[in-house]
């Protein structure tokens, strides 16, 4: 399966741009767009599964064109849109077979193993007959995924996944898909948390007031922050003045002092030791860069 966008843009009334030609190969497995919220990334979405069009370039899907196969491209796609929602007055199980007979599993028995096998492999089988209006926010997600992969599609496309979900469900969503991306499937997910990005994704890009700033593996784009990356031992009053002049990503109390750490080209005035960069790190460190040239 290949996805290859080209020239591709957006253009709103008024004449705001939301894409502004964009090109990317994607393949199997999971693939990452990463950037902040407002970059584009829910408009790209749209135009992926058809819900909206763009003003100028392409899509195609194993060479066929977006614009002239919508309906086959449709029939190839699941779809977990950022704000997700389902019919109140269904049980969970309900829902699901419903979605499933939209998705053209039209033999009841086969729909009802169908159900059952993916609300197992999601971890509802035991709330399958709790209204899905009452489940969890991090359940609602769960079946949220669910109904995008209840039809075997042969692309999923997620949209912030794991906005408002607390850690220990955030984890279960990302090896939920981590997990679906064995398939013989691509994956797109897209998202503002870099951590979703790095524990599962192989493939990545960087979207950035529609601009396309960075497609490669995550390795590579740590690569590019090496040495710079540092970590200051400071007093309340040093954290202070880090925070005025430099990029500060995290810091975590050591007895009466804070370990700093922080990003850029150099750290003046300070007792800086160099740091290992991780994703985080290279993408502050990336789009702090970039954004200057925009």
């Amino acid at each position: 399966m290949k996805i290859k966008v080209d020239q591709l843009s957006k253009v709103f009334k008024g004449g705001h741009r939301a894409l502004d030609n964009i090109n990317l190969e994607i393949g199997d497995g999971m693939f990452g767009l990463l950037g902040p919220n407002g970059a584009g990334k829910t408009t790209f979405m749209r135009i992926l599964v058809t819900l909206a069009e763009a003003s100028s370039g392409t899509i195609t899907i194993n060479e066929m064109d977006l614009s002239k196969n919508r309906r086959d491209i449709r029939a190839m796609l699941g779809y977990l849109p950022q704000d997700f929602r389902f019919f109140s007055k269904l049980k969970t199980w309900e829902f699901l077979d419903y979605v499933a007979s939209l998705a053209g599993l039209k033999d009841s028995r086969k729909r009802a193993t169908a159900v059952d096998e993916m609300l197992e492999s999601v971890g509802l089988f035991e709330v399958r007959e709790r209204l899905a209006n009452k489940l969890s926010g991090g359940m609602k997600r769960r079946l949220g995924i669910a109904q995008a992969l209840i039809g075997t599609p042969k692309i999923v496309i997620v949209d912030e996944p794991t906005t408002g979900l607390d850690p220990e469900e955030r984890i279960r969503f990302r090896n939920i898909l981590s997990k679906m991306s064995q398939k013989d499937m691509v994956i797109i997910l897209s998202t503002h948390i870099v951590s979703d990005i790095s524990s599962i994704c192989k493939d990545m890009a960087l979207l950035n007031k529609g601009k396309i700033m960075y497609q490669g593996s995550p390795e590579a784009l740590i690569a590019q922050a090496q040495n710079h990356v540092w970590e200051v031992n400071a007093t309340q009053n040093q954290l202070e003045e880090l925070k005025e002049k430099y990029s500060v990503i995290s810091t975590i109390p050591s007895g009466d002092m804070w370990d700093v750490q922080v990003v850029a080209d150099s750290v003046e005035g300070f007792e800086a030791q160099s740091i290992a960069p991780n994703l985080e790190h290279a993408y502050v460190y990336f789009m702090k860069n970039s954004t200057r040239s925009l």
